[in-house]
């Protein structure tokens, strides 16, 4: 018997444990090298371009902090996904989460009579209100998933563009939350939330506006990880997700965990608005979420279910959103750029996917 082998080379795939957070990076590496490449094929300076987004990204410590602030926002979202989709299911709502916990944190802000309650207090109650509006908006997809098997993507999606009107609504009109007009030229916005219900920086002043929404979130990853993987809610959740039948038969409580999974997503949905309004824009206006809710629907995805994985992935769109913006401002280069990027990255992500489970395969 003659046995030939012909050599092959096999990119050894990364740990599991470490893929959530290795592969995004990587995948950035990719779309980075690409990026460059369109940069040079519109005609703008590479160089110029790419100081402009790094200052933008990390170049100062007003860059750092406004990519964090906006990295929570998308951190928020994110685990919101990851935790619905523990139980097979998809938020797609995010963008309406926001939306709406935008509308009550402001209405709570001007109107809620909390300007003048102690430290704490003043800024909590808005932030508490806001993540209850969004629980609503989560809970509804819930309940009909859960007695009617309505498809979640098809309400959630639904429920997002009703809380984007009704924010647009709640901004043209006087008789809701529209500033006073004074003259024609008074933008369709609401008035400035008072300054007690702002979400105090650590620093104090505006040279480095890391607000306190940070240590919120960072508990609520740690206590979201724990949920998942500690918890009987979350042995629940997987449950369900991987075999509902089973789960029913075993005596699991199917209902209340699909709703109470994507309440809880809806939460954090509405804590990221809250958080938006008191910590960054401190006006309501149209355009209020500017996307960030669909960009934190792509962090949940890219985090394969994993807290860390969301984390890495909502940085990495923090400082992308931050450094677009003033590449744009500076070197006139799109920043629509920044969506191709992020396509690119999630296409390699897929690749990256496709292949370690075609390579398991093969091993298996």
């Amino acid at each position: 018997m003659n046995l030939r082998f012909s050599p092959k080379l096999v990119l050894p795939a990364p740990p599991l444990a470490a893929a959530p957070i290795l592969l995004p990076c990587a995948a950035a590496a990719i779309a980075l090298a690409i990026g460059i490449a369109l940069i040079a094929a519109t005609g703008a300076n590479v160089s110029e371009a790419l100081a402009a987004f790094a200052d933008g990204a990390w170049g100062s410590p007003y860059a750092i902090a406004a990519s964090i602030n906006r990295a929570l926002v998308f951190a928020l979202i994110g685990l919101g996904f990851v935790l619905a989709d523990r139980a097979r299911l998809t938020n797609v709502g995010g963008e309406g989460q926001i939306a709406v916990g935008g509308i009550v944190a402001t209405a709570v802000c001007l109107y809620g009579h909390v300007a003048a309650l102690p430290f704490g207090l003043s800024f909590l109650l808005p932030l508490a209100a806001a993540s209850a509006a969004g629980a609503l908006w989560g809970a509804l997809p819930g309940l009909l998933k859960a007695r009617a098997g309505t498809n979640e993507v098809i309400s959630t999606l639904m429920l997002s563009f009703i809380g984007i009107w009704l924010l647009y609504w709640s901004v043209q009109s006087e008789a809701l939350l529209r500033q006073p007009m004074t003259n024609s030229g008074t933008l369709p916005e609401s008035l400035e939330i008072p300054a007690s219900t702002k979400l105090p920086f650590f620093f104090g002043d505006d040279a480095m506006p890391l607000h306190i929404g940070l240590p919120i979130g960072i508990v609520l990853a740690i206590a979201i990880a724990w949920l998942l993987s500690r918890s009987l809610f979350g042995i629940h959740l997987r449950s369900v997700g991987l075999n509902p039948q089973a789960a029913a038969q075993a005596g699991m409580p199917i209902t209340r965990s699909i709703v109470l999974a994507m309440t809880l997503a809806g939460a954090l949905g509405g804590l990221a608005g809250g958080i938006m309004l008191q910590g960054d824009q401190t006006v309501l206006k149209a355009g209020f979420s500017s996307g960030y809710g669909f960009d934190g629907l792509v962090v949940g995805l890219l985090a394969r279910g994993s807290v860390p994985g969301v984390l890495a992935g909502a940085l990495l769109f923090g400082f992308l959103r931050s450094g677009g913006i003033n590449m744009e401002m500076v070197a006139s280069v799109p920043s629509a750029l920044v969506l191709v990027v992020q396509g690119i990255i999630i296409l390699t992500l897929a690749g990256m996917h496709l292949r370690s489970r075609g390579t398991t395969g093969a091993k298996a």
